[in-house]
């Protein structure tokens, strides 16, 4: 019988692959018209699930009533210890997944069985050029057809039954600093995809590719082209009409101007139009950017977009003439409702810069704008003018400014959710600080950090008091927000601020994970905590659920990780890194999770152990090129612990990671462009003095 069943799977098989990718309507037969269908039925076939992205689900089999009775149905433990920042998608049974350093897994969606994985081997030094980790958001599936962006910057379609590659395109330009973490997006037979690299130096742009082939369709640029000619792309016309004009002086012009489209996309199937977030400006600092003047379109901006041309249909700044690192690539949700006693089809966001948008989709017109957090750089959004009322002062071009947001944002890339029956928005919000501070000495520097804001700034304070202070002023929280009203319903507490992306079912919950290592259900009316379960290891992905053999399941990624882990390790759980997993529950589960093996935390005797390097001159050292991955005053933990690395002991240990590469197939690529000898000798002495619990005074 066993025989009979293989004999008739391989037949259909071959009849599949004679009818070619168009006629496909078996496994992964997933087109525009069913992933529309799909908005009342049990599969999750879209990274928001549906074009509309609202990562709400009607299932309800798992309800307020019940949801205490949840248990893990199964788990898979991955091979890679980094940030896990993926939605799976499910469909026809399957569940595809990505981990960190863009690796893809194809599970059984009933037991957990893997079907199939696929390694596109991003060589690990390409680590040293993602700003904020090595992660990757999710699949796009269509038409038998797995679509996965890699960190190097190629477009990989994979066959959705074998995982065997069918294409593969590079989307960037390799000599430049270019990332993808993002999921890509399929629209009438096009994957959109997007790139980082912001803060490197880099040209942002969106591109469409033909699905069967890979041949690129077109590509819309966010910022002009440096030489001032046209690009023959669908972003020619518009940047000759409104946006070239935006920008001034020869501060952009190395850098590209930034506006990376590194996460954010929906999609309005009747207006037929795409809708895309665009990032920050390259540098950071308006002044060193653009001398102080001008908009700089399109960056933090909601551009929409035909998914079939590129051509532009209208755009909405969230932060003209930015200067924060306030993105606009924040999770965009599309959905209808009354407005003023009028039904209004509506766009909503809420970016970076701390507000909350509400558009009309159809036209960009601005209907209501409000901080969900306290904010400090702006009053207000004018609501005429669409644009923000800036206090003063606020822009550093003289002297430290400290803002709310910092760079994290308000809001960063953690999805959220929308549950049409309580009319509300589920932010992963926090609050941070920062203090800007115009980089007098800045100069653009190919492949490092190039934002013209001096991190020195940042650097911790070293007494207790002072430090206990600003961890207070740090905080996280889940906000569930009336789009209408504009106004928060109830908030949800977090003890720490980097948490993860947020779930709505139809059983009047919603799910988020969070830093300290759990996976919860709350209440989606009223924001009570129904259910938890401890993941031990910290949770930033957004959950999903899907329903097979009329069973729900719920699925989240686990594996802590980001930006936040990366550069603020100080205000976050003192964690190891430990390999991230995929879990899956349902009512009644009992599947046991194997306790993680936490790695002994080894201290170095620094008995003897000395250095010629001048300390204080680490320190500047240090902020300007390393604070981002290992944390303000060296307090890094999720990225090796500097302090309490064997390659301390030795200047020529030290010197062969830092200066010759020795550990860059690990991701610490050689600094040697950036720092000479005597400079890694220096960086070395700081190290050495918050090892021993004394920094240098500055």
């Amino acid at each position: 019988m066993k025989s009979l069943r293989q004999a008739a799977a391989l037949a259909a098989t071959m009849v599949l692959a004679a009818c070619g990718q168009d006629g496909l309507k078996g496994s992964a037969d997933v087109d525009g018209a069913r992933i529309i269908a799909a908005a009342t039925d049990g599969e999750w076939l879209s990274y928001g699930r549906t074009y509309d992205e609202q990562r709400h689900s009607p299932l309800d089999k798992i309800n307020v009533s019940n949801v205490g009775k949840l248990g893990l149905a199964w788990m898979y433990e991955f091979d890679t210890d980094r940030g896990q920042e993926a939605t799976p998608v499910v469909v026809d049974g399957v569940l595809y997944t990505t981990t960190a350093w863009s690796k893809v897994y194809a599970f059984d969606a009933r037991t957990g069985a893997l079907k199939w994985s696929f390694d596109p081997k991003v060589e690990g030094k390409k680590g040293f050029d993602a700003c904020c980790d090595v992660v990757n958001r999710g699949v796009a599936v269509w038409k038998g057809r797995v679509y996965v962006g890699t960190l190097d910057g190629r477009l990989i379609a994979l066959d959705a039954a074998t995982g065997t590659p069918a294409w593969s395109v590079q989307t960037t330009d390799t000599s430049r600093p270019y990332t993808i973490t993002g999921a890509p997006r399929v629209i009438k037979d096009k994957v959109l995809i997007g790139n980082g690299g912001g803060e490197y130096g880099v040209r942002g742009y969106l591109s469409a590719y033909d699905a069967a082939d890979g041949k690129l369709a077109w590509r819309f640029y966010t910022t002009p082209n440096p030489d001032g000619r046209p690009d023959n792309a669908a972003s020619d016309k518009v940047m000759k009409e409104k946006a070239a004009a935006t920008w001034f002086g020869d501060g952009w012009k190395a850098t590209g101007g930034g506006g990376t489209v590194w996460d954010a996309m929906a999609y309005d199937p009747e207006l037929d139009i795409l809708y895309v977030g665009v990032g920050n400006g390259t540098p950071w600092n308006h002044v060193k950017r653009s001398e102080g003047k001008g908009d700089n379109l399109f960056l933090s901006s909601i551009l929409a977009l035909k998914p079939e041309t590129g051509e532009y249909v209208w755009h909405y700044q969230t932060t003209p003439g930015e200067s924060w690192d306030y993105t606009a690539t924040q999770h965009i949700i599309l959905a209808d409702m009354n407005v003023g006693g009028s039904a209004r089809k509506v766009l909503m966001q809420a970016p970076k810069n701390g507000f909350f948008y509400v558009l009309d989709r159809a036209t960009g017109e601005l209907i209501s704008a409000k901080p969900y957090v306290p904010i400090t750089w702006a009053s207000g959004v004018d609501p005429k003018t669409g644009r923000p009322m800036e206090n003063p002062g606020v822009r550093y071009e003289n002297a430290a400014s400290v803002q709310i947001p910092a760079p994290f944002g308000a809001h960063n890339w953690h999805p959220m959710a929308f549950n049409p029956k309580e009319g509300l928005v589920y932010i992963p919000a926090q609050v941070v600080p920062f203090a800007y501070t115009p980089d007098k000495g800045y100069t653009y520097r190919p492949g490092a950090w190039n934002v013209g804001t001096d991190f020195l700034a940042n650097a911790l304070p070293s007494d207790k008091a002072q430090l206990a202070a600003v961890k207070a002023m740090v905080k996280g929280e889940l906000i569930a927000w009336d789009p209408v009203a504009q106004k928060a319903r109830f908030t949800i507490q977090h003890p720490y601020f980097w948490n993860a992306g947020v779930l709505s079912t139809g059983g009047g919950l919603i799910f988020q994970g969070a830093a300290e290592g759990q996976f919860a259900a709350y209440d989606a009316a009223n924001g009570k905590k129904l259910w938890s379960y401890k993941t031990d290891n910290g949770v930033i992905a957004a959950p999903m659920t899907y329903e097979l053999d009329g069973e729900q399941y719920v699925a989240q990624m686990v594996g802590y990780g980001g930006a936040g882990a990366l550069s603020a390790p100080m205000m976050l759980p003192d964690r190891p890194r430990l390999p991230g997993r995929l879990m899956v529950f349902k009512l009644g589960g009992t599947a046991v999770a194997p306790a993680y093996q936490h790695p002994e935390r080894v201290d170095i005797d620094l008995s003897g152990v000395t250095s010629t390097g001048d300390a204080r001159h680490g320190f500047a050292l240090f902020h300007q090129n390393c604070q981002v991955c290992h944390g303000p005053n060296a307090t890094g933990t999720y990225l090796p612990d500097l302090r309490r690395s064997q390659m301390l002991l030795s200047a020529d240990s030290w010197k062969s990671v830092l200066i010759d590469g020795a550990l860059a197939d690990r991701g610490m690529a050689s600094f040697s462009r950036f720092i000479d000898p005597k400079g890694a000798e220096d960086l070395r002495a700081y190290v050495l003095s918050e090892a021993r619990g004394g920094a240098p005074a500055i």
